[in-house]
């Protein structure tokens, strides 16, 4: 499966200058936050596959008019395609906008899902706004990763954490991939195009809430 990861900045290549196969190959779209509706309401369309979205910490316009087309699994756990992925959006509070957490707060919001995680058995793919702690953030507290997104992995050990917030303008040696034990963090910042083993989605689908594995 050929996943496109999207987030904060919206590519002109996939936008204002979009021509017909810009998209080719791609089975699902992830935007990890920041980006104007209109942009993930114009990829849906042009894919015509699966886009889940969890919201950043500037999505205010998500609440009025939400992205056509598109799917918010913020708190969520749902399977598309047999891969499971988990939304936790919002990034570090630090003015006490909407969609900003404190440390506690995105604890929390992880303990709540643990039934679900439990009953499928884990976690391909975390979707986030914010890095983990220490992965790809930066010190100021607008931009700084999550502590609680490390236990998320030692736990569960995904596959991937997909996460934006920090842009690549923000400083040249920025990386785009690290790792974390067994996980793959990406900053999805732009776009990047991830290639799984996961076989391809064959058709638009919703994404579900996971039932226990099947034999």
């Amino acid at each position: 499966m050929k996943i496109l990861l999207i987030s904060d900045e919206e590519d002109k290549f996939l936008w204002d200058y979009y021509r017909p196969g810009n998209l080719k190959g791609i089975d699902m779209i992830l935007s990890a936050g920041d980006l104007k509706a209109d942009y993930l309401s114009f990829l849906v369309t042009m894919a015509n596959r699966p886009l889940l979205y969890v919201r950043g910490n500037h999505d205010l316009s998500y609440d009025r008019r939400p992205p056509e087309g598109c799917q918010c699994i913020d708190d969520k756990l749902i399977t598309v395609g047999g891969l499971r992925i988990l939304g936790l959006g919002g990034s570090m509070l630090y003015n006490g906008g909407p969609h900003q957490y404190t440390e506690r707060q995105m604890e929390r919001r992880i303990n709540r899902l643990f039934l679900k995680l439990r009953r499928c058995g884990g976690v391909d793919i975390v979707l986030t706004h914010a890095p983990a702690r220490g992965y790809g953030d930066q010190e100021n507290l607008s931009h700084r990763g999550f502590e609680a997104f490390l236990s998320l992995m030692d736990k569960y050990r995904p596959r991937y954490l997909v996460h934006g917030h920090v842009h690549k303008r923000y400083g040249a040696m920025q990386p785009r991939v690290l790792h974390y034990k067994d996980t793959t963090i990406i900053n999805a910042c732009g776009k990047f195009v991830l290639d799984t083993d996961a076989p391809p989605v064959p058709s638009p689908l919703p994404g579900k809430e996971p039932g226990p594995p099947s034999d």
